[in-house]
């Protein structure tokens, strides 16, 4: 037998890009100049001379509108076979960390019902529409069991779809809740996946959906959306491209959604009912069980529960817990309500003690949709422990689901009768208390999370309402976001309950202690719309310092949206405010907002001015973590001014200050200053730091940072005369950026990228960055960066074309001047 010889991938992506040239009809020079590559460069990587960067593999693909990500594994592949550049052993090796093993697929379906009963014809209904179009909605009226149907479905599917089982209430007809928009909802999705914050899209339904869509379409995922209000809600989450499946429910038929088939569910049948009874109740439905001996009784049972599936679970568990009733007593206690669910619900709740009816009432007022044991003793004032039984006591009778361990929600129809009974029985000043325990709650527990994972130094403690008497303990940075992204959707919920009831303390602080998570893991879109309104309830109270840090906040998060004009007027507002409090640490920290936005402009000298004047003001005010980091923006600004010394002296003041958190921001500012600074002098020390800031951002999952390092790699790397080692960094740095579709972003990596090149002896790779450069900074406003560009581009073309290059430098000198303050 003859070995058949493994094909190279080098070659195979050679032939899949010859592909896309007979796909794009043109010949070499038409193609080179669309892709605006080099007819030359375009040549060698057609016939796999050469592996092409990874951004000249997208831009080949975008002409022929075919996704490039299918192709990344190969080129990862053709890439890493190229033989190690001489004598590359001999130094560091920059590049050999590897990322921390992935967390285990996402699986938030709530439990199986073990005794699930009957439905086979709907549930295999439900099974071929899922192979045959992907997408299904179970639709019902309220308690007959589509949910059930939907989540004993998703479990069955869950080993065919290994990648994601995800679950989302979209709360269409939850009462006193408004239905989640596609937004939110999309966002929610998105975390569930781990899809980096960089990678979401900062606004915009239809990007998000996108965006949504695309991370489905590689992966073997099963969704169920539970609880639709209409075919508008849902229609954005719906998978495109790709396997993943979802399964919907609603209790209206989604017309607007004619491409996704229906399952419509009526109430069980008789024998189903009886079957579905006598399971639940633990009735071995034998000739001696409780059932038998009562069948007329048993039969009144099912027509008083309506043939429902939560009302006969609801009856049952009556049933089982009082092994002394007959079935006789059950349908006595059950005729004394109004209706198949009010018969079923009140006589649950009959059976409960008087405290465990109070929680049960309240529970009714809980802005979100899942709730912990914390949330209920907050709630009821009760202790943890105390709060921790009467919620297995309510598990036990059916009136609370337990989707997971620790986490509880009411159906909508139990949450109804909550809501109506608390509303009828205790008091407008009951339920004003209760509700506010809870708002006190969630800003006082996610300011603990926030403290756990500090950004300078401990933030100020919340001082809206009182502390509960018990937290969550948050022994990690990891402990806090995981609770962070388990509350996101309550937290809101709990800030527009707080505005609705007038709370403007707790709609002030909330967003504050929301922000590092925010920074991490969700879009602008949502942080923007919390500090306008938290501006409004600051302005409300009228605190001046309150005042200026909401305006700080809502320009901080307009700077982050890339709305610099309008973050500029936000700190404008703010800077009188905090002169007139008098608060150093606060002064210090919109002056720092300030340098960022100084610096996204394209100064250079008045941020290194405000970085300066910040590390005084937290000197001042005794913030040791502020000032370092202060002094971490001020060294990375002396950097870029040509001042390596005076730079790494900085960096090097900055590491001598411990802190906690090893990948604490301004660790990773300082690490990847110093490694630039010395490299010349101290390779193997640069590199070093470089390689330990970049394993930080990556363990930090902070893809952004872990590009910044990449780049500075390969900065480092040039500075040591290591060309192929610093342009496969940079071309790391550029690829992780197209993963994260962040063109914006490459403004601050192209002059160095550019350069790396020239000093390689690419010059027209070096002049097709520069230009690429001098294109997108005045569309990003960032005129320090267009200046560099002008300068690279004479550097390359004092050799061919002094003329030219005379005109650029000019301009780029024009550029400087207008941008360095005159005496």
């Amino acid at each position: 037998m003859v070995a058949t010889a493994k094909a190279d991938p080098q070659d195979e992506l050679a032939a899949r890009l010859r592909l896309i040239q007979e796909l794009s009809g043109r010949g070499v020079r038409a193609l080179a100049r669309d892709a605006n590559l080099s007819s030359s460069s375009l040549s060698r990587y057609l016939t796999g001379r050469t592996v092409p960067p990874w951004p000249a593999v997208i831009a080949l693909c975008r002409l022929v509108r075919r996704d490039p990500r299918p192709l990344r594994p190969l080129w990862e592949r053709a890439s890493k076979a190229l033989p190690a550049p001489p004598n590359a052993s001999r130094h560091p090796q920059p590049s050999s960390e590897t990322p921390a093993a992935p967390r285990p697929p996402r699986n938030d379906l709530p439990r199986d019902v073990p005794d699930f009963t009957g439905r086979e014809p709907q549930l295999a209904t439900v099974l071929a529409a899922v192979e045959h179009s992907r997408v299904v909605a179970v639709d019902g009226m309220a308690g007959v069991g589509k949910t059930c149907l939907a989540v004993h479905a998703a479990h069955r599917l869950a080993t065919g779809y290994p990648d994601a089982q995800l679950y989302l209430d979209l709360h269409g007809f939850t009462e006193g809740r408004e239905p989640l928009d596609p937004d939110r909802a999309l966002r929610t999705l998105l975390a569930a996946l781990d899809v980096p914050s960089e990678k979401i899209p900062q606004e915009g339904v239809e990007e998000l959906a996108a965006c949504w869509r695309s991370e489905l379409a590689h992966r073997r995922a099963v969704v169920v959306l539970d609880n639709a209000a209409d075919a508008t809600q849902v229609r954005p989450l719906l998978p495109g491209a790709g396997s993943s499946v979802t399964l919907i429910t609603s209790r209206n038929r989604l017309l607007g959604l004619d491409e996704v088939p229906p399952v419509s569910l009526d109430v069980l049948t008789p024998q189903e009912s009886a079957e579905l009874l006598a399971r639940a109740s633990g009735d071995a439905g034998g000739p001696d069980g409780r059932l038998a001996r009562d069948p007329e009784s048993a039969a009144e049972v099912l027509r008083l529960c309506g043939h429902l599936p939560l009302a006969l679970r609801l009856a049952a568990a009556r049933l089982r817990h009082r092994p002394g009733w007959t079935v006789g007593i059950l349908v006595e206690r059950m005729a004394e309500g109004a209706s198949e669910f009010d018969t079923a619900f009140a006589m649950s709740v009959r059976q409960l003690d008087r405290a465990e009816r109070r929680l049960f009432r309240l529970l009714g007022l809980l802005p979100g949709a899942f709730f912990d044991e914390y949330v209920a003793a907050a709630l009821t004032g009760v202790p943890l422990r105390t709060a921790r039984t009467m919620l297995e006591d309510l598990l036990d009778a059916h009136l609370v689901q337990q989707p997971a361990i620790g986490r509880y929600r009411l159906h909508d129809l139990v949450h109804q009768h909550a809501r109506r009974a608390t509303e009828e029985q205790d008091s407008p000043a009951e339920r004003e208390q209760a509700l506010g325990r809870v708002l006190d709650y969630y800003v006082h527990a996610a300011a603990a999370a926030d403290a756990a994972m500090p950004f300078l130094s401990p933030g100020r403690a919340a001082s809206a309402g009182s502390p509960p008497a018990e937290l969550p303990r948050f022994t990690s940075k990891d402990a806090a976001l995981a609770w962070f992204g388990a509350e996101y959707l309550n937290l809101l919920a709990a800030f527009d309950a707080a505005l609705a009831a007038g709370a403007d303390a707790h709609a002030y602080e909330l967003p504050r202690f929301m922000r590092a998570y925010f920074s991490r893991r969700c879009g602008t879109t949502q942080l923007n719309v919390l500090f306008e309104r938290s501006l409004a309830a600051a302005r409300r109270l009228g605190d001046p310092l309150r005042l200026a840090e909401a305006h700080s906040d809502l320009g901080f998060a307009r700077y982050n949206a890339g709305r610099m004009a309008e973050a500029a007027a936000a700190y404008e507002a703010a800077a009188p405010l905090a002169a007139q409090s008098g608060d150093a640490r606060f002064e210090a920290e919109l002056t720092m907002r300030r340098g960022y936005l100084k610096w996204d402009e394209g100064y250079v000298e008045q941020p290194l001015g405000l970085f300066r004047l910040a590390g005084e003001l937290y000197a001042r005010a005794g913030c040791p973590m502020g000032a370092a980091h202060a002094t971490a923006y001020e060294g990375w600004a002396m950097l870029q001014l040509g001042h390596a010394e005076e730079a790494a002296r900085l960096a090097r003041e900055t590491l001598e200050l411990r802190h906690a958190d090893p990948a604490w921001p301004p660790t990773v500012t300082a690490r990847i200053t110093l490694g630039v600074a010395i490299a010349r002098e101290a390779p193997d020390e640069a590199v070093a730091h470089l390689r330990q800031a970049l394993a930080l951002a990556r363990d930090d999952g902070h893809k952004h940072n872990e590009a910044w390092c990449l780049n500075c790699m390969g900065v480092a790397l040039r500075r040591m005369g290591r060309y192929e080692e610093a342009l496969a960094s940079h071309r790391k740095a550029f690829a992780l950026l197209d993963e994260l579709f962040e063109e914006h972003w490459k403004i601050h990596f192209l002059d160095g990228y550019a350069e790396t090149c020239r000093w390689a002896g690419l010059p027209e790779e070096a002049l097709r960055l520069h230009r690429q450069a001098l294109e997108l900074a005045p569309k990003l406003g960032y005129r320090y960066a267009e200046a560099l560009a002008h300068e690279g581009i004479a550097a390359v073309l004092d050799a061919t074309d002094p003329p030219a290059a005379a005109g650029h430098r000019a301009a780029g000198q024009a550029i400087l001047q207008e941008l360095t303050p005159q005496d």
